[in-house]
């Protein structure tokens, strides 16, 4: 036998349907603002990351001087994040060191033709203004600065 529903019990499963929308509607929207807001950022690294790249590259070009290299690997980098958003671009800096292999220490490097004399350029670059940028999420999601950071071993023969 066939149970038929009541007016009653018809009458109380009106608006659910609106609540389970509501749900997950909920839960769709933030997954994908989350997609969007992280492939922006993540987008943005990689520009950067692609920039250290180049002006690392930048730096194998011979040069008369370790200074002149390093200017070179600061140039090209600037070039290749002209692509930023000009409040992004404001923020921006570039920094060519040369530093021995073994240490961290970037002060005066002996760089020569040695196995243990061996120097190499590091080439980084940061964006800060994160913020004003990406749209607006919780301040924990969103990172004040970005970078891309890229090292070239240096030939010896060449300085």
């Amino acid at each position: 036998m066939k149970k038929h529903r009541t007016p009653a019990s018809t009458h109380a499963q009106r608006g659910v349907y609106a609540i389970e929308f509501a749900f997950v509607f909920l839960m769709a929207f933030t997954l994908l603002y989350a997609v969007i807001c992280y492939g922006l950022l993540l987008t943005l690294r990689m520009g950067l990351q692609n920039a250290a790249e180049d002006g690392a590259r930048a730096a194998l070009r011979y040069q008369l001087s370790l200074d002149r290299r390093g200017t070179e690997a600061v140039d090209v980098a600037e070039l290749r994040t002209n692509w930023l958003p000009d409040t992004l671009k404001q923020s921006r800096s570039v920094i060519a060191t040369v530093c021995t292999v073994e240490g961290s220490n970037c002060t005066a490097p002996a760089c020569g033709m040695e196995w243990g004399n061996r120097c190499q350029m590091v080439v980084t670059v940061t964006v800060g203004n994160m913020r004003q940028v990406l749209p607006p999420l919780p301040s924990f999601a969103i990172p004040d600065q970005i970078a891309g950071k890229a090292s070239m071993l240096l030939d010896g023969r060449s300085l």
